[in-house]
């Protein structure tokens, strides 16, 4: 186990909360850092990686949930929502963009330092810097968000605009169920009245194309009634 101390990367606007946050987290033993700005948290997320993030919803220039949209094509670090809205809409719109969890003001930075030792528990290895040149490791899987590319172990798949896009969307949150509804807001830029028969037909091609790659078993879950999951 490494001796260096893990990395949070707080985003927060307010001077007074982000202050609290930094002196809990450096009082517990953690490499706090700061930042106010969604756009700078993408770049530093890009650049050096963290270990849980810590993310506002309320920026001033990007918005909390989009920072979250966007960090998630290409690393899967834990993120902390912190918020001053409790609506249940919010919360649930967060957790679907790919959040760990939701904190709402005022909060106990005793109880922030407990959710981030939680946390880490849990996801231990989904923190690293996004590997040189733009492939990000998943399991028996690794994708390039950038160049659209997608491999299974040592073979480059080739795959269809929709196969991509569904893949990609199931491997941005391995181990989650997602619904035919989700994967089709995710990967089309339009609706279709034949959602399930559509997402089905897809599951069934990739299949068939990652048997073809090596896969001895199906990474692909059906969850009847549910939708579809990403064992990786």
């Amino acid at each position: 186990m490494s001796d260096q101390p893990a990395r949070v990367l707080v985003v927060e606007d307010e001077a007074a909360i982000a202050d609290t946050l930094l002196y809990a987290l450096r009082s517990e033993g953690y490499a706090a850092s700061h930042c106010a700005l969604g756009r700078q948290a993408l770049e530093l997320l890009r650049t050096e990686g963290a270990d849980v993030v810590v993310l506002d919803v309320g920026l001033p220039d990007l918005g909390g949930f989009e920072v979250c949209r966007q960090l998630r094509t290409f690393s899967q670090v834990p993120v902390i929502f912190l918020t001053a809205r409790n609506d249940e809409f919010d919360r649930v719109l967060g957790l679907e963009l790919g959040a760990d969890d939701y904190v709402t003001k005022p909060f106990s930075p005793r109880e922030m330092v407990a959710r981030v030792r939680a946390r880490l528990r849990r996801a231990p290895a989904a923190t690293a810097a996004p590997p040189e040149g733009g492939w990000r490791q998943c399991g028996s899987f690794a994708i390039d968000e950038e160049g659209r590319r997608i491999r299974y172990g040592e073979v480059l798949l080739d795959l269809t605009r929709y196969e991509y896009a569904l893949l990609a969307a199931l491997l941005r949150r391995p181990g989650a169920i997602l619904s035919r509804a989700q994967l089709m807001e995710r990967g089309w830029d339009h609706s279709s009245d034949s959602a399930d028969r559509t997402i089905d037909t897809h599951v069934k091609t990739l299949r068939a194309k990652l048997r073809t790659a090596g896969a001895q078993a199906d990474p692909i879950r059906t969850h009847r009634g549910v939708g579809y999951a990403l064992e990786t």
